[in-house]
């Protein structure tokens, strides 16, 4: 069952590869409880199939990275793209598109936590396995309040300026 507008986000984790060593997150890859990380904080999130893939690297993501500011000044307080890769590769990703401190590159390996959101597709046709579909969520308190999810092969309503739009 795919999640919806009022649902709670589902209890799982999502890993990060941490670049600088701070106090509660060690360098290189940390697993985060989801439910923790959402607790009193407006989020926005979106989902994609995979690191280093054409319109999720020439758009999703940079859409996101350009308009950080304008989710921050709507009282968005973190930014999270998940994909279903390794936190190596989320880590990589992330350096390659610049979004380092300003979008949180969420792994979900083995995508356990798409599944739980009801947003996982089969990518197997193109030897990629199970993903995530492309999807944006804006989250507050962990309840979702804006959802947006992708047709097959489109990019028409996840992008970031879709998401500004919504946030009030």
């Amino acid at each position: 069952m795919t999640i919806k507008i009022g649902d709670r986000l589902p209890e799982g984790t999502l890993s990060e590869f941490i670049e600088s060593e701070t106090e509660g997150c060690s360098l290189g890859p940390n697993t985060f409880n989801v439910s923790e990380l959402a607790q009193n904080k407006k989020i926005a999130i979106f989902g994609l199939p995979g690191a280093f893939t054409p319109t999720c690297s020439a758009q999703h993501v940079p859409g996101y990275v350009m308009l950080a500011d304008g989710l921050k000044a709507k009282g968005v307080d973190e930014i999270w793209c998940v994909s279903v890769n390794d936190a190596f590769v989320m880590g990589a990703w992330g350096r390659d598109q610049k979004s380092t401190g300003t979008v949180r590159m969420m792994a979900d390996g083995n995508a356990a936590f798409s599944k739980a959101l009801g947003l996982d597709a089969d990518f197997s046709k193109f030897g990629m396995g199970i993903r995530s579909q492309r999807y944006s969520m804006l989250v507050e308190n962990g309840v979702v309040k804006q959802l947006n999810v992708e047709a097959p092969g489109k990019f028409d309503v996840s992008n970031a300026e879709t998401l500004l739009a919504q946030v009030s």
